[in-house]
């Protein structure tokens, strides 16, 4: 393949910090309530994205390739939110409540009423968002193996409240969209930086 002209590379390399920002927004304004179309949209917009990194590999001059990097960044870590509170909703079909930390409550088996509610997995939206910071970061610059490590933090932390079989559907569910998620933003950026 022959290298694409600086002009051409620099357009499309600011056609995806701008995609980019597009996906930023559009998971923000989701974080209150996920939705399925504008989550859609971002899938389809990074998609898109990682298509053209990898089949033009246009590199993103300094100018253009910082604040995209940012923005990225911003769209993983931020923007995975909506994505994998959605494909939680829609794998338990919003059978487990949330809490507002990204915790679950579990009614003990024995008992019918609420008053026997706990709640496992504290503080998942916060982890989601380390999760999907260190995931990006390392993608970014070229050390995925790091994401190994972050899976086996994450699993090592969790592996007690695991018994539970909502506890295990969900850390598997979120866990594999979120670093979905991250990964693919990740991908463009590190194949846009060169």
């Amino acid at each position: 393949m022959s290298p694409v002209d600086p002009l051409t590379s620099t357009v499309l390399s600011a056609i995806i910090g701008i995609v980019l920002l597009v996906v930023l927004v559009l998971s923000l304004l989701g974080v209150r309530r996920p939705s399925t179309p504008p989550m859609v949209l971002c899938a389809v917009l990074l998609v898109t994205a990682v298509t053209i990194a990898i089949v033009v590999r246009p590199i993103a001059m300094p100018a253009i390739g910082v604040p995209m990097t940012v923005i990225g960044i911003g769209a993983a870590t931020l923007g995975g939110n909506p994505f994998t509170r959605r494909a939680l909703d829609i794998a338990t079909g919003k059978r487990v409540r949330e809490t507002e930390d990204g915790g679950i409550l579990i009614v003990a088996a024995q008992h019918a009423d609420p008053a026997h509610v706990r709640t496992l997995m504290r503080g998942g939206t916060v982890i989601g968002y380390l999760e999907r910071i260190c995931t990006v970061l390392a993608i970014a610059v070229g050390f995925p193996e790091a994401i190994a490590a972050i899976i086996a933090v994450k699993g090592i932390g969790r592996f007690p409240e695991l018994a539970e079989a909502e506890a295990r559907e969900r850390f598997i569910i979120g866990t594999l969209a979120s670093l979905l998620w991250a990964g693919a933003i990740g991908l463009i950026v590190r194949l846009s930086l060169g």
